[in-house]
């Protein structure tokens, strides 16, 4: 799955001398925290909810309103948006989108063409969808954990079990354990578990843990 997949397309956006207050307003009229700063059809910057909380004035102000809107309209989205923007392009992988972010510890980022032009924002939100998609967790499904040794034949070795049951597999994950094993999750449409631990168990796997998901 692509970027390009589960972004917010054709997102709104705004200038850099667009005032903050204004743009406030934009992001509380349709509900978003992210706006993409958009100048001569190129991105220069990423205003956000955070970039707006820290240019208000704080709660311990001595400020009227009629003050304070009129300071907040004297600030432009230039002063505080962020500049040096983190990007994807609609083609980068949800895969990458996700470690990108978790890496630069960020909720959201702007999505590009690949001529540089703004067509998306994806969203830690629309992340999370994507791997509730993929990963098949709405559809109602048996998930197996199988600790398994790190060895070869192993998801071949499962999968002819399964196969052999007639289970069709949806999905399958490995996740690797400190001490050198892996845990490997599958989802599958299982309607006998026991008879499944069973073959498995005789060709020397252990089910560690099974649960009903969605």
């Amino acid at each position: 799955m692509f970027v390009a997949d589960c972004m917010t397309k054709n997102p709104v956006t705004t200038s850099p001398d667009t005032g903050i207050d204004e743009a406030a307003k934009i992001m509380d009229k349709g509900h978003f925290r992210r706006l993409p700063v958009v100048e001569h059809g190129k991105l220069v910057g990423f205003f956000t909810n955070r970039d707006l909380l820290r240019a208000s004035p704080s709660a311990a102000t001595t400020l009227d309103r009629f003050e304070m809107r009129t300071l907040l309209s004297k600030i432009k989205v230039a002063d505080v948006m962020q500049k040096n923007v983190i990007t994807v392009t609609d083609t980068t992988t949800i895969e990458e989108a996700a470690l990108v972010m978790a890496r630069e510890k960020i909720g959201g980022m702007p999505v590009l063409s690949e001529v540089g032009k703004v067509v998306g924002i994806i969203s830690s939100t629309d992340i999370f969808r994507a791997f509730v998609t993929v990963m098949g967790l709405d559809s109602g499904k048996t998930r197996l954990t199988i600790a398994v040794a790190d060895r070869k034949g192993v998801l071949r070795d499962i999968a002819t079990v399964l196969a052999d049951l007639d289970i069709n597999i949806d999905s399958m994950v490995t996740i690797p354990q400190p001490s050198g094993t892996y845990d490997i999750i599958i989802r599958a449409d299982i309607a006998d578990v026991e008879t499944v631990k069973e073959r498995l168990a005789a060709k020397g796997f252990t089910v560690s843990h099974v649960t009903q998901i969605g």
